[in-house]
């Protein structure tokens, strides 16, 4: 059924800290992985990913947090979303947004699967060709 404006409230509100609590803890683990690195320890390639994503995040926080401190500034946020769709940070993504995402890299991946297969065939007609 329909929501109340206070239950979208409350899941907006629900939302932000989650969001603001995963990137505290990202961003404890990724200074961790620095301490590491200046100690001359290697990071794997895994955790790699994880502090440039978490350094990323951080650096999208700053225009992000202009729209959550500037009074009625978040009712402009949905449109700068759809203007810069990753301006937001990681953690403060839906699972909708995630699996749509997810959508658009497998589509790249298999039309890029079409189009070496394609190139390989022809390859392989121009060689028959060749040889016969």
């Amino acid at each position: 059924g329909k929501k109340s404006l206070r239950q979208k409230l409350v899941d907006e509100l629900k939302h932000y800290y989650n969001g603001f609590h995963l990137l505290w803890v990202d961003t404890k683990v990724a200074a961790r992985m620095v301490w590491r690195l200046l100690h001359g320890q290697v990071l794997t390639r895994r955790e790699r990913r994880r502090l440039l994503r978490t350094c990323a995040d951080l650096f999208r926080l700053v225009p992000f947090l202009v729209f959550v401190i500037v009074p009625f500034m978040e009712f402009l946020l949905p449109v700068f979303l759809k203007l810069f769709p990753e301006m937001l940070p990681s953690t403060f993504e839906t699972e909708s947004k995630k699996e749509e995402k997810q959508k658009k890299k497998l589509n790249a991946k298999l039309e890029l699967a079409k189009f070496l297969r394609e190139t390989v065939a022809e390859m392989a007609k121009r060689n028959k060709a060749d040889t016969g």
